[in-house]
């Protein structure tokens, strides 16, 4: 009955996760409103970005110093691969989504973005020991890539536009901070990890963003309330997740991560009034679901049946 509740409550924290990030796509379209950030304005959004992990890793490393008895300390040997999280899931993958963001919309973003889970369980054999490689995982690549081709489609044929481009790119870099992230984390507290590689990526784009010449100047008491939404919910969801990736197995979180294009798509629809009763949309999201189940499947069965199929 034990691990049942403990497999119930992964499931529903991280379903909460998936609510939160799905929420954020929306909400930063709706921060570039607030904050007068035009789509070619690439230095502002990447201050928006970094403003947002600084204030965030800040409040977590915070949280870590204030439990320091409870929380331990990252290990020295650990700083190094910490750091290359930040630049991976917050330098890279926040500089192309933020980017890719301000040229397209939120729904299909979170849909592009799918397709990190898609490499992560078809091609996680690489990277740890206890994954493998077959047929299925083959299948689930390529039903998984015609999603991403499907939301593309449209009366002239299959187009990719840059913004589809650079979320394909902030997708890739989401496996590779997740694939450290599960190695660090084996030794280290979600706390630690989570507020120094967002405090460390966050101070870095800030300073790009300042050398270039960015400008955040339009405050208000709408641009503020969505800022401290975006701050709390990415501070929240991260931690959550990295607590997640310690206690569970990685390429099953992976297959949740399917849920977040729904809440995006969903609060996409309430916030931005954005179409998503649209077929291309709702293909695409079957096929990469599909892919990801696909790709998964043989694993759970290995489990079961003691031998590789």
């Amino acid at each position: 009955m034990k691990s049942k509740l403990s497999k119930l409550k992964t499931i529903i924290l991280s379903l909460l996760v998936m609510a939160l990030w799905g929420s954020l796509f929306p909400c930063i379209k709706i921060g570039y409103q607030a904050f007068c950030i035009s789509g070619t304005d690439i230095p502002s959004i990447l201050m928006f970005a970094g403003t947002r992990f600084t204030v965030c890793g800040i409040v977590i490393c915070a949280i870590a110093l204030c439990k320091k008895d409870k929380i331990q300390t990252p290990k020295a040997k650990s700083i190094g691969g910490i750091l290359l999280i930040g630049l991976f899931s917050i330098i890279l993958h926040y500089a192309f989504t933020y980017i890719g963001l301000s040229s397209t919309d939120s729904s299909k973003t979170a849909l592009i973005k799918q397709l990190g889970s898609l490499i992560y369980v078809c091609f996680a054999f690489l990277f740890f020991k206890n994954e493998t490689f077959n047929v299925y995982k083959i299948v689930g690549a390529i039903v998984g890539f015609l999603g991403i081709i499907a939301i593309n489609f449209n009366a002239n044929g299959i187009t990719f536009a840059l913004g589809d481009i650079l979320i394909v790119c902030a997708s890739v870099c989401t496996v590779a901070a997740n694939i450290i992230s599960k190695k660090i984390l084996t030794n280290n507290s979600p706390f630690w990890v989570t507020g120094l590689s967002q405090l460390s990526g966050g101070i870095i784009l800030m300073l790009i963003a300042v050398i270039f010449g960015a400008n955040l100047l339009s405050f208000s008491w709408q641009s503020l309330a969505v800022f401290v939404y975006i701050c709390t919910a990415s501070t929240v969801a991260y931690v959550l997740w990295n607590y997640i990736l310690k206690t569970s197995e990685l390429s099953n979180m992976f297959i949740i991560k399917f849920a977040e294009p729904l809440f995006a798509c969903l609060f996409g629809a309430i916030l931005l009034k954005e179409n998503i009763f649209q077929w291309q949309y709702f293909i695409a999201f079957i096929l990469i679901s599909v892919g990801i189940i696909l790709g998964n499947k043989t694993k759970k069965e290995t489990k079961n049946d003691g031998k590789h199929i």
